[in-house]
């Protein structure tokens, strides 16, 4: 079926919006979670995707496109991105309280069942293959760690990884400081848009519009430092504690290119991280998409979703 489309019938009827129809999940401690999914074929796992730092869903629009024939797919907004709103003051955002609105926002899709459930008629959503971008990498690894019989696989796309050294060197603290004012600074100036120029003219219309009016506010870079609180000991936690993830198929995908922020010698220990990553599954697999820099979900959208085709299908 198109991209466009709900449901894969011959009365299958276009929702309103590229990325899918709404829906408001609600977080433990009551907080809304703003998504959008899109149905697909029955008896496979739906597929649902993790922003990186400070990213919300609308980037996620072409992989979803390319994937809507293969399964149903949902997209989110973290507290204080897109329509989401902001966590209370005080309550952390670091990686474990984001993974713990991930699985919150399972357990909500766990109950959408019915004629309209994700998963076909009266069924459920899960099992679930997790997409990670970035920071969403470790993101979903806690999550799916907290779970995993219900995760049917990961994959994660150019992902942080605690097996890259260079993540708790001083000059990455510097850089994420620097990176922080920058990106408040060209917010409060309304140029921080058109430093994203190529990423949104990627989008379909609907979601390049989203993207506009929401991924480049204030706002955000007031969750985007709050997300960044502690990235260096988020990641050493990771290694002093693995999640474990019972031996889930794992796809670690790594960008070929080198983009803003990952000069050559960066890219490269990324990948050298990325390989190991895949190492530690069973069933882990490495590839890397030489076409693509860090934003991959744009940059090579098609080939992403064959990586992840490749894993809701598995053994099928």
């Amino acid at each position: 079926m198109g991209p466009a489309q709900h449901g894969t019938g011959p009365d299958a009827v276009a929702p309103t919006h590229s990325q899918g129809e709404p829906g408001i999940a609600r977080t433990r401690d009551g907080r809304e979670l703003y998504y959008q999914r899109l149905a697909g074929p029955a008896n496979v796992p739906t597929v649902v995707f993790e922003g990186g730092l400070a990213a919300g869903r609308s980037y996620w629009a072409p992989v979803q496109a390319a994937l809507a024939d293969v399964a149903p797919t949902v997209v989110y907004d973290r507290s204080g991105l897109g329509r989401s709103p902001a966590a209370p003051a005080g309550l952390s955002r670091r990686l474990p309280a984001l993974a713990d609105d991930l699985g919150d926002l399972l357990d909500h899709l766990d109950g959408l069942g019915g004629p309209e459930g994700l998963g076909g008629p009266g069924r459920p959503a899960g099992p679930y293959v997790l997409v990670g971008h970035s920071w969403g990498g470790p993101l979903v690894r806690l999550a799916a760690a907290a779970r995993p019989a219900r995760v049917a696989g990961l994959v994660l796309v150019d992902p942080s990884d605690e097996a890259c050294e260079l993540l708790f060197r001083p000059a990455m603290r510097r850089a994420e400081r620097v990176g922080q004012l920058a990106t408040v600074l060209m917010a409060r100036l309304g140029l921080l848009g058109r430093a994203y120029r190529s990423l949104t003219a990627a989008l379909p219309p609907d979601a390049a519009a989203d993207m506009r009016a929401e991924g480049y506010t204030v706002a955000m870079t007031r969750t985007r430092g709050r997300e960044l609180e502690d990235a260096a000991g988020d990641l050493r936690a990771l290694l002093e504690s693995p999640p474990g993830l019972a031996g889930l198929p794992v796809t670690v995908v790594s960008a070929g290119r080198v983009s803003p922020g990952m000069p050559k010698a960066v890219r490269e220990r990324a990948t050298v991280s990325h390989a190991y990553r895949a190492r530690q599954s069973p069933h882990g697999r490495h590839v890397v998409l030489r076409e693509a820099d860090h934003m991959v979900l744009t940059t090579s959208a098609a080939e992403l979703a064959q990586e992840i085709r490749r894993l809701v299908l598995r053994g099928r």
